[in-house]
Order: C-alpha cells, then structure tokens, then sequence
C-alpha cells in the first residue's frame, strides 16, 4: 500500500524517523495556515480519516491501560484525566475508560455563561488558539482525598512540540499544583530539545512528569517548509485539484431518536464522571437498536459512516462501535474546524472535503467547517451526529451540512444528543448520593447475572423473619406494616414438591403460551425496544422469561430489572430515579405476574403521578381481574412459580419498607436466602417454560391477532367481584380478599387464612391449594358462582387463639 505521505514528503521533503508503526499511524497533508505547513493525519484518531470505531477506541483504552499500570491502582484512583479539544476529545474519553476510575474533562471552544472558566491555554498553532476548561464541578481539579490531590493525566492526539502542554500544564500548576503528571498522545513526535523544556518544569516544580504513547519520532522539516508549503497549496487550488463539492439543495435527513438517558451529558466539556460512563455503557445497546431498526436493518444500511461534530467526538464514536458490535459495516470520522488542502492522491491522507457554514453558532463568529475523506469513501448511509445546540437550520440549510453529506452518500440520516447544560455547584448546592448500580447473581439472586438486575439493597444480614401469627395480629391491629417484616418462608414438604413439579410439567406449554402473547404486545405496541421492570418478586420470573422470549424469538436483549412496590406505600422512588438517568421512561414497562383485583395496578398509577414519563399500564401474564389491556391470557390457571416462594424467585424475599433499615437515599430491602440453594428451581422454572416457546409459536401469533383487534380495556370485573365477596362475607375489607389462584396460594404461604373460596370442579389449577388448606386446617367452599378459580379469605378479626370458620384454631405455616 501506499504511504498516504508520500505525495507531501516527495514534494517538500518532510520526513517522518522513529518507529516501525508511525507510517501505519500517520499520514501527511497540508494545512491551510499560516503558522504551520504540514498536518500530521492520524488514521486512528477518528477526526479526518474514517476508521473502525473498535479500532479507534481501543487504542485509547490501551493507552489507558498503560497509564493505569505506570501509577498502579491506588494512584489511578485518585487521578483525573484532561482532553484537548477538538481533536482529542474522544481520544481522552477513551483513554478514561481504561483507567476506568478516573473522571474526565477536556478543553471546549464554546463558552457558557454560568459556568467560571478553572483555567484555559493557548495553543498557538492551531487555527483557533483559545481553550476553555468549564468544568461543572470546580472541584474537579482537586480530586485525590486527603493524601491531596492525584495524578492529572492531559491527553492529546499528537505531542509535537510540547508548547501546549507546557501553556497547560503551567497554568493548571499555579491554580491547582500536584507532585505527578502524565502525558498521553498517541504519537510523540518532540525534537531533543522540547523534550529538555519539559524536564526543566518538573525541574523547577519538582513534579513527576511521564510521558505514555502509542509510538515514538520526529518529524524531519526542510528550509523554508512553510513559504513552500503555502506555495504548494496556492498552486493546487489554482489547479482546482481540491475537489470541493458545491452546495447541495437542502434534504430531508432520515431522523432517527437515540433514546438518549435524561440527564446524561453529552461528553467531558463539563465533566463526565465514572457513574456517567457506566450509564451511558448500559444504555448503548438499546440506542443502537433504535439507530439500526431506524435505517431498516443491516443490510438496508449497508456501510454506513457515523459522522460526530467537532468537539462531540465521544458519544458518535461509542454509539458508532455498539454498532459495529451490533454487525454492521462501520466507519467512524468527525467534521472539523480545521482548514486543510485536499488531493485526490492515494499518497495524500486528504483525499476529498465537504465545507459548510457553521451550524452552532460559535461564539467567534461564524466561519467554515469541514468533513474530510467522506465523499467518494463508498458509503451507503451517513449518520451525522450532533447535539441539540448545533441542530439548527443552517444545519438543515442548502450549502449546510446535511445537504453536503447528501452529494457524498445515497442516505442521509440524523440524530442529535440534547446538549447538557451544566448547574454550577456551590456550597449550598449539595448532590445526592450516587444511587448504587443494581444488584445481580450470584452475588444477589440464583438468576443469571444478565437476567434481572435488582434495584434493591441487600438485607440479607438482618433478622426480619417473624411467625405468620405475629406478624398478622401486628397488622391488623395497626401496629405495623406488612413490609415492615419477613414472614418465615415456608419449606414445602416432598408431597407439595410433587404438586408443584406436576403443575410445572402441565402448565409449561400454557405458560410459554401468555409469555409470548404478553411479550409480543409489548414489543408491537409499548416499544421496540422495551425496559422491562418487575415488581419484585411475583412479576420477576415473568421478567426473566419475558426477556428470554425477545431473545430467542427476535435476537434482541432487553434490559430487565426488579423494583419493590408497597401497598400503601407505593413504588421505591429511587429506583425511579435511577431508571430515569439510564433509560428514556417512555421505554419502560412495567411487569407483575398476574392481578387479583387490581390494587397494585392503582397503586402503581398513584406513585407515577410525581414521575412524569413513566407508563403506569402493567403488561401481566394473567389478567383474571381485567384490570389492564396488556397480558398473555384472562384465564384464572395456576401459575407454578406462584406454588413457592423464593425458592422460584432467585431466592429473594419479600421486599421491606421500614425506616431504621431504608434511609431517603436508599432502594428497599430484600434479603437473599443462599442457605435455600439446595431447594432453589428458579432456573429449572425458567428452562422448563422457555423449552415450549418453539412448541407455541405458531399459538402465540395467532393469539396476538386476535389481540390486536379485540376489545382489551380493562373492565375491573374483578374488583367488582370482591367488593361483593366482602359484603356477602361479612369482612367489609376488600383488602383481606385475595381473588385468583396467585393470591390465593399466597394467603396460605404468608397470611393467616380464614376459608377459601373455590369454584366448583376447577380439578388440577387447585390441587396445591387443597393441599396447603389442609395442612393448615382452613376449609375449602365450593362455590358455583365465582368469577375466579378460587378466592382466598384472610382470617378478617385475627388474634393469635382465634378460630377459623369451622370453629377449629387456625394452623401456623
């Protein structure tokens, strides 16, 4: 292949020494500057030559890694890391994500108001001198804990002469002086003698100062480079050898909508923190979906180029690469101030340009901006990246920048990132605590890592466990709630086992059928690309075969987690704040197994009213209450995962609301029995269902037809059912009637049951409830006229001593 500098070097003599790979780095080409002759390309950075995204982050990561290990892991967890814009700003963010503790900030051309500046350089070859730091938190530089300040480690694509690191490192040294620096650049190409002025700071402040890169060199300049290098470029545009595209009429991009997390910056020109990162990493492959089911599939988008913008070089680049993994062809480049000759040369790192107005209203007036090597790179779609600030209509304009990309590629699409608007913070401004990451197996649960991460906090070392009896008069009398305990869970004996197995075996096929309904509901009329969310723990395993289903029938990876709702107390609000930063509300849908009457439909409507955005629509698997519109069957059928406790819920309790152990900060408690693995079935549940999905296919698209033109809205039959129940029964509390197989079996695990309630000749849905009635000594009404299977009566006037209706006293679990 050709040395994409051999047509600069062969005509002004530059020359590039030092290492093997600095000609696979680097390439040459001639800017249009006064100050300076040549332009060194880089081919990984991502800015003027369209890359692999894979390749263009993993060489900042390793040199993450490099600098992680040069400080060792307690140093690299005190340091903060610096980009310079607008080159290195992806560059920087990378190297970041290597060290993986460390926070990022990089310099930004675009100033704001409200933010005081924590310094600013000059770099004085550049085309636009002036840099900006405006970190949000002006702490930023001051991280370290009491041993002081850490290590800062400044990031640039290339370290040529040393001048602006040194114009940085001076001015960030008076504001905020540290003992250790470290200077990243993917090539380091300073003569001998830069190389001593950077010796002579650390000389004179007695500061550590290292220096990371990819490869080392020089770059070899002849006389008179620059006045021949201006010549050179005078001559070519006389030649008209730059093949500048005109302007285009204005196009109308394909808009496609990221989903982007509410509240997450858009990158490091105000701070980007590790919690950032991590949001931002769990939100990708839904944005990516969204991206290549809005370009109508991989091979509709065919080679595709994702173009950022300027300084917004990070979140093009990470949405590029999540792509790519995703399977399609990838490129990656960023559009530039920088003014630089092109030369349809395969010698030259510059073969073609796009220019076009500014489009975000820079604050140094308006000017040209450019997209290098684009056309003629053979893409088939190109998706320009931008924030909210820059998509304007000089945007959208002809001449602008989607016009230009139009006469370079067949397809044109947009999407933007809402431009994040930094609050100062100031010493009345406190943050709330960083809201921890959810909890998975089999450090939190028996499910796998991947299936449900739970927003909850982990009280497995606190006693909560009170008898049924206890905790039942506790309540009734209004001395407690029922979240502020644990009822001791209660161990199934081999008969039940046997019940549950059997029920397991003929109801896997039924089950995989509501499964698949309920998933495809969603997918076709929630979203695309759905967040599910349980309400621990009854919607749980419902979640986790909702999630397998989308796999196994679509390829795709929903995102699951598990939040705790509390009669009367509603849902746990932070959790809702934690799913709002890391996902759009509006994909979320929430999960439960099944309803009764619909209480903790309403319950869950009332919490949402303060959280604008989330839908309060419950998707079940049953819906024998009629209670929503979005389920996998009405019918009241035992449900096996109902039978147990956690035993088939990952071996996670009931959750807990009680203020000594749940702070203002803090998710709900639950506790995770370990000690309960050797009867743990929650994984054996979840293959038994997800073996019959192939079995139920063809049954479950011909059920989500007939869904989607039946009449669905919820009828609230069964709250109408128990309110009556109620009356007839003398209880006058609908909170002690619990319609439906599910609640019913939950009456005899951990309340205290009065009678139950069951529809004549129901056969084997109620085999497990007869025999748990017996156990308990609670008898069993048959009953003609129920609109359930059965209905189970807790004990309405309970005391420990009472009796039950048959006059006999009431059994203990």
């Amino acid at each position: 292949m050709v040395w994409t500098g051999t047509w600069v070097s062969d005509r002004l003599g530059i020359e590039l020494a030092g290492d093997d790979e600095l000609r696979g780095l680097l390439g040459l080409a001639l800017r249009r500057n006064p100050k300076r002759a040549h332009l060194l390309v880089s081919g990984v950075l991502g800015k003027h030559v369209p890359q692999l995204p894979s390749v263009v982050h993993g060489h900042g990561v390793t040199l993450g890694r490099r600098v992680r290990a040069l400080l060792g892991p307690e140093e690299a967890a005190r340091a903060v890391v610096l980009g310079y814009a607008e080159t290195a700003t992806a560059l920087g963010h990378a190297v970041a994500d290597g060290l993986e503790t460390a926070p990022y900030l990089h310099s930004t051309r675009r100033p704001v108001a409200s933010v005081p500046s924590a310094g600013g350089f000059e770099e004085s070859h550049s085309h636009a001198t002036s840099h900006l730091l405006l970190p949000e938190d002006p702490a930023f530089f001051d991280r370290g804990g009491e041993a002081g300040r850490g290590p800062l480690v400044l990031v640039d694509d290339e370290f040529s002469t040393g001048n602006t690191v040194l114009n940085t490192l001076r001015d960030l040294h008076a504001r905020h002086p540290r003992d250790h620096y470290v200077i990243v650049a993917l090539v380091d190409m300073r003569a001998a003698g830069d190389a001593g002025r950077l010796a002579a700071f650390a000389e004179e402040t007695g500061a550590r100062v290292d220096v990371v890169a990819h490869a080392r060199g020089t770059v070899r300049l002849p006389e008179n480079v620059l006045a021949r290098g201006l010549r050179l470029v005078e001559e070519q545009d006389g030649r008209t050898a730059d093949p500048l595209v005109p302007c285009a009429p204005a196009v109308a991009p394909v808009r496609l909508e990221l989903g982007w997390p509410a509240g997450l910056p858009d990158g490091g020109r105000h701070g980007f923190t590790p919690d950032h990162r991590a949001r931002l990493r769990e939100a990708l492959p839904a944005m990516a979906a969204r991206i290549v089911d809005g370009l109508g599939g991989p091979e509709q988008a065919g080679r595709v180029l994702v173009l950022g913008f300027e300084e917004l070089m990070y979140a093009p680049l990470v949405l590029a690469r999540a792509l790519e993994e995703a399977g399609l062809d990838m490129r990656f480049s960023t559009t530039t101030r920088s003014p630089v000759l092109a030369v349809d040369d395969p010698g030259y790192a510059i073969r073609t340009r796009l220019a076009f107005p500014a489009h975000d209203d820079p604050a140094d007036g308006p000017g040209e901006r450019y997209a290098y090597n684009v056309a003629g790179g053979g893409f088939d779609t190109v998706l320009a990246v931008v924030d909210s600030a820059a998509d304007t209509p000089a945007l959208h304009a002809p001449g602008g920048l989607l016009a230009q990309l139009a006469t370079a590629a067949p397809r044109v699409a947009l999407a933007v990132v809402p431009a994040h608007t930094p609050v100062p913070r100031t010493p009345d401004r406190q943050e709330p605590p960083v809201l921890p990451a959810p909890l998975r197996g089999p450090d939190f649960s028996s499910y796998e890592p991947d299936d449900v991460g739970w927003l909850l906090q982990d009280l497995s070392a606190v006693r909560l466990e009170a008898p049924v009896e206890e905790r039942e008069e506790a309540v009734q009398r209004g001395g407690a709630h029922y979240a502020e305990s644990l009822p001791v869970e209660y161990q199934p004996t081999e008969e039940y086992q046997e019940l549950y197995r059997d029920a397991l075996a003929g109801s896997a096929a039924r089950i995989a059928r509501a499964v698949g309904t309920v998933t495809e509901l969603v997918l076709a009329e929630r979203s695309p690309r759905p967040v599910l969310v349980s309400l621990a723990r009854a919607g749980t395993p419902v979640g986790v075969l909702m999630r397998r289903w989308a796999r196994h029938r679509h390829g795709t990876e929903l995102p699951h987690y598990a939040v705790s709702i509390v009669r009367g107390r509603g849902i746990d609000a932070n959790a809702l704040r934690w799913l709002a930063a890391h996902h759009d509300p509006a994909d979320v849908v929430f999960v439960d197994g099944w309803t009764g009457k619909g209480a903790i439909t309403r319950e869950l409507a009332d919490a949402l009213a303060g959280f604008p955005g989330f839908d309060p629509e419950i998707a079940v698997l049953a819906d024998p209450g009629s209670c929503v519109r979005t389920y996998g069957t009405r019918e009241d059928f035992l449900i096996p995962s109902a039978c147990l406790n956690s035993t088939v819920s990952g071996l996670i309790s009931r959750t807990v609301l009680r203020d000594d152990l749940v702070g203002p900060h803090d998710y709900h408690g639950a506790k995770f029995y370990r000690e309960l693995s050797g009867s743990d079935v929650s994984r054996d549940f979840v293959a038994a269902v997800e073996d019959r999905f192939d079995e139920v296919a063809d049954a479950v698209d011909q059920q989500v037809k007939e869904a989607a033109s039946a009449d669905r809205a919820p009828t609230w039959e069964g709250w109408a059912a128990v309110e009556r129940i109620s009356e007839e029964q003398g209880i006058h509390d609908v909170n002690l009637v619990k319609p439906g197989v599910g609640e019913t079996t939950r009456v005899l695990l951990r309340r205290v049951p009065w009678k139950i309630l069951a529809r004549r000749g129901a056969g084997a849905d109620l085999a497990h409830i007869r025999l748990l009635a017996e156990q308990r000594g609670v008898p069993v009404e048959e009953r003609d006229d129920l609109p359930y299977t059965c209905v189970g009566l807790i004990h309405p006037r309970y005391t420990r001593g009472a009796t039950g209706a048959d006059g006999k006293a009431v059994g203990s679990a």
